[in-house]
């Protein structure tokens, strides 16, 4: 199973309308959106729920009122959640404006974010 081009294209065009320069990143069947060469966003499909998730890099200040949101869910790759970073089911990201506070979110973690460091390459 893919992740959900619709959802791609949605973030895509919101992205867009917001004036951000990013770059995507294909990984493990999923699909990440990248500013500044930092994660912001991506697609998930999880096996366990059945469907694409949302993925939110919003940072641990915003991810304690953000949890407590029915449809947000701890993003827990390794069984051990990821602090700052959180899931967003379906039914979070259903409208426009839903959608777009979750990327508003990640826009204003960004720039306090630290981005990965490269491997080199052998």
């Amino acid at each position: 199973m893919a992740y959900d081009e619709y959802l791609a294209d949605r973030i895509r065009q919101s992205l867009k309308e917001k004036r951000t320069i990013f770059t995507e990143l294909k990984m493990m069947g999923g699909l990440c959106f990248k500013v500044d060469n930092k994660m912001l966003c991506g697609i998930h499909i999880d096996k366990k729920y059945g469907d694409s998730l949302l993925m939110a890099r919003i940072g641990e200040d915003a991810y304690k009122t953000a949890i407590k949101n029915e449809h947000c869910l701890p993003m827990d790759f390794t069984g051990r959640p990821m602090r700052g970073y959180i899931f967003v089911t379906p039914e979070g990201f259903d409208n426009e404006n839903d959608l777009s506070h979750y990327l508003d979110l990640c826009l204003a973690f960004n720039p306090l974010a630290k981005a990965s460091k490269s491997k080199k390459k052998k």
